[in-house]
């Protein structure tokens, strides 16, 4: 059985790097952290599971950042977003950066992908809630665009890339270190 340990790391929990290493040290499969940018004081949107919105979604760290520490001090969990808002990023950088770790880790990151849940989060994004599935998608598609081994442009409806030279490349293939509700991949 792989197991594997899904935790809101904060500015008041342990660190990355004691985490990740106890988690190799005692057998664990991987390491995914979730990612929320900032939660809005003010919200109308309700926390999906109910009651009160706990502290730690207005403390997490940045999951790459975070990771990428977990990677120098591990050799063979798993690592992964448990999820990467998508829309609320700059494509072109999340493809650098998804990669990057990728490399860096070697070949053991995953980038789990999801829509959101919290309105106003969004928003400050820029991102019209109506549209965000497909904004995802469209994402996606262009990040793929800059893995693919040759270089190749994207147009999409909310945006495009010149065929450019973008490494590194994910480790694995076809489509990258990409998991996510199953209508996207």
């Amino acid at each position: 059985m792989r197991i594997a340990t899904t935790i809101f790391l904060t500015d008041e929990t342990v660190t990355p790097v004691r985490l990740a290493r106890e988690l190799e040290q005692r057998g664990f499969a991987g390491l995914y952290l979730p990612e929320h940018t900032h939660i809005p004081v003010s919200r109308r949107t309700p926390y999906p599971a109910g009651g009160e919105l706990p502290r730690e979604y207005g403390r997490t760290l940045d999951p790459f950042v975070a990771l990428g520490q977990a990677a120098a001090v591990t050799e063979r969990i798993a690592l992964g977003t448990g999820i990467t808002l998508v829309a609320q990023h700059d494509p072109i950088d999340l493809a650098k950066q998804a990669a990057t770790l990728d490399h860096l880790s070697g070949g053991r990151f995953t980038l789990g992908v999801g829509y959101g849940w919290n309105v106003e989060e969004a928003a400050d994004h820029g991102v019209a809630w109506s549209t965000r599935r497909e904004l995802v998608r469209d994402r996606l598609a262009l990040m793929r665009a800059l893995w693919s081994a040759e270089p190749a442009s994207y147009e999409g409806e909310f945006g495009s890339v010149a065929a450019s030279f973008a490494f590194p490349k994910p480790v694995r293939e076809p489509r990258g270190p990409v998991v996510g509700p199953r209508t996207l991949i």
